[in-house]
């Protein structure tokens, strides 16, 4: 199939739409208000993290004067304009938001985020003593003149620039900068005495107001923070490097210095200091952004954390649910010997994993353990239990993804304390990144080994756990743990090549067994049989299965995609993709988990896994995507989870032809409905009353059009 350029979303202003979304959950009224603030940091988290690493990639394609073009047909000039003028928007939304709604609502509830002129003499005092004795013996101004070169300003800190003379001497004035401390707390709490013990003020601004005591003896013109954003993409050729993790090391050294992207400024900032920046960090006013208020608005997450005491600030607290089957961790393996289990996180408890293994380490009929590990928390459980197996001469191997972006320090870090304690510590294939997330362990009983299985669509991460929504598969199935196995000697450099049968590992036979499991519903539906395809995922970019989806779609196919950030394909096209809806949530609790769903004339096809439908997930990674083979839990997914994540009219929008996303309407008589809420309930063991999901509205023979939307 030949398309043109108007079939495909651009990659980049679909990431931006998502975003979008994210800032709807700021400004949405019914949130709780300190729900409110956090999703409104979060869009400033991610507009870094796009900066670092989309917009650099595409000015560095302007400056190689390279003329490459997306599916879409847009160049990299054309998308970095497009870009600008929605961040512009987006940027200018968060500031009238915060200021407008959020800190007045907050101030209200009696949480105040104070400016230093609204302190009174004897708190502008203490915020004095408090400068001169914990703060101001922890900067170092850099001065800049012809004997002090422009300073190496770290990407994302936040800088004051600094407009000084020295008095007494005939020269101009001269600029100088002052990093804001990155190891102290951003947000400083203002002594209670008797009042308000919820008042804070801004490290920066604290900073800013007694810049003068910095500089002794000099004449100061005026302060203003700036914040740059850099280049942080890591560039390794694995083939010339002889050892890949000191060549990481060496390349995270260079993050911080990478080539500028973005500069972001206070709308106070004189024209002539901003021209300065430019002309010293090679930039345009094409890169500026003006705010209006802190430069660095995800400083402002820790006043989330300091309304732990008011819990109508914040979504109310739960507990994970423990299965029965796993509620006693000692008699695990004998659980998963009986039947298959499916944990649903974060409303499910991440704990039985942990479980498992810190049992596994003691046990003495466990002989060996296997794990791949992209990202963990810095304390893990998790890897205190593998070191523990290996000191009990347990045979560990764990495959650590040193690539995993922005986690590659702390897993290097883990990396060599594993080494340490005796662990066989691998790190994959050249030129692949490992983010599968599999757990083997091989255990000795009576006279045979028996091998028992942990497939997961999140990561061995505790914490991320408690917001991300993901699924955990624990089996001892031999047809899936022979497979894991088998894909455990590939990544060892044991065996170069694998047969898989029910597996779908990319980059070996995922991306061609997903084209045929889409060409299989076309012939389905062609004969009369039923057909339906049903995929979730972070992403859809890839054109090779986008192009797929509309052929399936001009067959006649119904497919219902739950994308939650980008999409390149553009549903509701006549003749193209009419009969393709596509939605999106964004909630609560981070939706994360893959699923992939083929009607199968009747018979079902249901796999989970690791992958999204982008060309590094089907082409440069080793990804996993498994069957849920255990007819009771494949009818939980089609009875439960997807009717309740088809129905959402509370946080699921619609994604038009024009590649904007609108509210999912409520037909009339139709209650309103939210996914995590309902999964919240029905995993909830307190809860007496869950409501009944409906799976009427999952249509797998009925053409989208025919669904009211």
């Amino acid at each position: 199939m030949s398309l043109d350029s108007s079939s495909y979303l651009n990659r980049e202003l679909s990431w931006l739409e998502f975003n979008h979304r994210v800032l709807e959950e700021a400004q949405d009224p019914t949130q709780p208000l300190l729900e409110r603030l956090k999703f409104l940091t979060i869009v400033s988290s991610n507009l870094d993290e796009f900066f670092e690493i989309r917009v650099a990639a595409l000015k560095q394609l302007v400056e190689n004067r390279s003329d490459v073009h997306g599916p879409d047909g847009l160049r990299p000039p054309d998308v970095l304009a497009a870009i600008r003028t929605r961040v512009l928007r987006m940027v200018a939304d968060q500031y009238q938001l915060l200021h407008e709604t959020l800190l007045p609502a907050l101030a209200h509830e009696g949480l105040h985020l104070r400016a230093i002129p609204e302190l009174n003499d004897i708190q502008i005092e203490w915020a004095r003593q408090i400068f001169q004795r914990d703060i101001l013996p922890i900067l170092t101004p850099l001065a800049v003149d012809p004997s002090h070169p422009f300073p190496q300003l770290l990407n994302k800190s936040v800088n004051l620039v600094v407009l000084f003379s020295k008095p007494g001497y005939q020269e101009s004035t001269r600029h100088a900068f002052v990093q804001i401390p990155r190891g102290i707390s951003r947000l400083i709490a203002l002594p209670k005495d008797g009042g308000n013990p919820r008042e804070f003020i801004l490290l920066s601004e604290l900073i800013r107001h007694f810049v003068s005591e910095v500089f002794p003896g000099m004449k100061i013109y005026g302060a203003w923070p700036t914040r740059i954003t850099r280049n942080s993409e890591l560039y390794i050729d694995e083939e010339e490097a002889h050892n890949l993790l000191l060549t990481i090391e060496e390349e995270l050294q260079k993050r911080n210095r990478g080539a500028a992207v973005r500069l972001e400024l206070t709308q106070d900032c004189p024209v002539e200091i901003e021209t300065y920046l430019l002309g010293h960090l090679h930039l345009s006013h094409e890169d500026v952004y003006r705010v209006t208020g802190p430069v660095n608005l995800t400083q402002l997450f820790s006043l989330t954390e300091s309304g732990r005491g008011l819990p109508n600030l914040h979504d109310p607290l739960f507990t994970p649910s423990i299965p029965p089957p796993l509620a006693l961790p000692a008699r695990t393996f004998d659980a998963i010997r009986q039947n298959d289990i499916l944990l649903h996180h974060p409303y499910e408890s991440f704990q039985p994993i942990i479980s498992l293994l810190e049992q596994a380490a003691v046990d003495p009929q466990v002989l060996a353990i296997k794990m791949t590990l992209y990202r963990t928390s810095g304390d893990s459980p998790l890897l205190n239990a593998l070191i523990a197996a290996a000191h009990n001469e347990k045979q560990v191997t764990i495959l650590v993804e040193l690539k995993a972006r922005f986690d590659e320090a702390n897993n290097i870090a883990w990396a060599r304390k594993m080494e340490e304690a005796g662990i066989h510590v691998v790190y994959g294939l050249v030129g692949l990144k490992t983010h599968c997330k599999i757990l083997l362990i091989v255990r000795k009983e009576e006279d045979h080994l028996q091998s028992y299985l942990h497939l997961g669509t999140g990561n061995y991460h505790p914490r991320t756990a408690r917001f991300y929504t993901d699924f955990s598969l624990l089996t001892c199935r031999p047809v899936l743990t022979t497979e894991v196995a088998s894909l455990f000697n590939v990544l060892t450099g044991m065996s170069e090549t694998a047969h898989f049968d029910e597996l779908l590992v990319a980059p070996f036979n995922f991306a061609p067994r997903l084209l045929e499991l889409i060409h299989r519903e076309s012939a389905h539906h062609r004969a009369g049989r039923p057909a339906g395809i049903f995929i979730k995922a972070n992403a859809l970019v890839d054109p090779e299965i986008i192009q797929s989806l509309y052929a399936s779609s001009q067959e006649g196919v119904p497919i219902q995609l739950l994308i939650r950030g980008i999409c390149c394909l553009r549903p509701g096209m006549p003749g193209l993709s009419e009969n393709i809806r596509v939605r999106s949530i964004v909630d609560r609790f981070l939706e994360h988990s893959r699923i992939y769903v083929f009607t199968n004339a009747g018979d079902p096809l249901v796999f989970i896994g690791s992958a999204d439908l982008m060309p590094r997930n089907l082409h440069r990674r080793v990804e996993v995507v498994f069957p849920i083979l255990d007819p009771e839990l494949r009818q939980h997914f089609l009875d439960t989870i997807l009717p309740a994540y088809t129905s959402d009219n509370r946080k699921a929008r619609v994604l038009g032809q024009n590649g904007l996303s609108t509210r999912a309407p409520v037909p009339s008589g139709t209650p309103p409905r939210r996914v995590q809420d309902e999964f919240l309930l029905r995993y909830n063991p307190k809860s007496a009353d869950i409501p009944q999901i409906t799976p009427a509205l999952w249509h797998p023979t009925t053409p989208i059009r025919s669904v009211n939307a």
